[in-house]
């Protein structure tokens, strides 16, 4: 039976992995620690490691894991900016990935993040838990009629924009590769990045982490859009530039903001840090503005994408292991 050392486990991970493992054929060592330089000599004996977003595969931890005599990387994730991919390739190291677990569970959850924020649904349930029955200070918007603006047209990305659509939305798009017969067929208008900022009154962010857009929102882009604007972020914290939106946030300039991820969440979102006192001022910070919702990474956490991750993944590695193709698009 092939083992795989299987790092920063919570307990849904062991339920979707342990289902089926032994007709699999896979041993799973789990681990609740991160894979680190520091924690790479754990996976000795396994040939492949199972990772998340929050580990941390740099050269030396990489270095770790070959000494240690592993062959493969299978993240469970689609993002991979968390990796040294030139180092892995150079080390021997062979990397998969699940790049589409499930478009729908992370765009509803954006979807979802808006209603809430907007309808403030999360503090009518607190003041009827006490009787407070009153509806001062409740008031939202109607979605139908508004712009939105999509940064990232991925699989993500146009399940979003087809959800807005649905609300009888104008939907704007900004993506470097366009695909204009989906934006034809379901009513959506590419722009030019600036001409989105200034028209859109949501703005939901659905790109990938890279040189290129890490905190593609700063003080100047966020000065671009529409005052009373609502920002949502489910795809990277890095996206923006947290002290500029804490600048908005204080000026007024932006009217709310719905976050999944956060720019420093490593060792923060995951853990249930309750009875301690919360070290990332930044992040006190956006948890005291009334117009800011967030949640702790949890947009992929459905019972479907769940059990795509689990399954992808667990085929990722059985395949490599017997030198099989590897399914379509994982490999890195």
């Amino acid at each position: 039976m092939l083992d795989a050392a299987f790092y920063d486990t919570k307990p849904y991970d062991r339920q979707y992995f342990e289902h089926g493992r032994n007709e699999g054929g896979i041993h799973w060592r789990f681990y609740d620690f991160r894979l680190r330089a520091e924690t790479a000599t754990t996976a000795k004996g396994a040939r492949a490691v199972c990772v998340f977003v929050n580990d941390c595969l740099d050269r030396p931890c990489l270095e770790g894991l070959v000494e240690s005599g592993v062959k493969h990387i299978a993240l469970r994730c689609a993002g991979f900016n968390n990796l040294d991919l030139p180092a892995a390739k150079a080390l021997g190291l062979a990397v998969t990935r699940v790049p589409a677990y499930s478009p729908h569970a992370v765009a509803e959850h954006a979807v979802a993040l808006l209603l809430a924020l907007n309808r403030k649904i999360h503090r009518a349930y607190n003041r009827v838990r006490e009787h407070n029955f009153s509806l001062n200070g409740l008031v939202g918007f109607d979605i139908c009629g508004k712009t939105v603006g999509i940064i990232g047209t991925g699989k993500i990305g146009k399940v979003a924009a087809e959800i807005f659509r649905g609300f009888g939305a104008r939907v704007l798009a900004h993506d470097p590769f366009p695909a204009p017969e989906w934006a034809g067929r379901h009513g959506v208008e590419y722009t030019e990045f600036n001409a989105l900022l200034t028209a859109c009154d949501i703005l939901s962010l659905h790109a990938p982490l890279s040189t290129q857009t890490h905190h593609l929102l700063n003080s100047e882009t966020l000065s671009r859009m529409k005052r009373g604007a609502f920002l949502v972020n489910t795809s990277r914290g890095k996206l923006i530039d947290t002290a500029a939106l804490l600048d908005s946030l204080k000026r007024g300039h932006l009217g709310g903001v719905a976050l999944d991820v956060y720019e420093e969440e490593e060792g923060i979102f995951f853990e249930d840090l309750s009875d301690q006192v919360l070290e990332d001022d930044e992040l006190s910070r956006l948890l005291t503005f009334p117009n800011v919702l967030i949640t702790a990474h949890q947009a992929f956490l459905t019972h479907e994408a769940l059990t795509q991750i689990a399954l992808v993944t667990t085929k990722n590695i059985l395949k490599f292991n017997v030198s099989e193709p590897f399914l379509e698009g994982t490999q890195l």
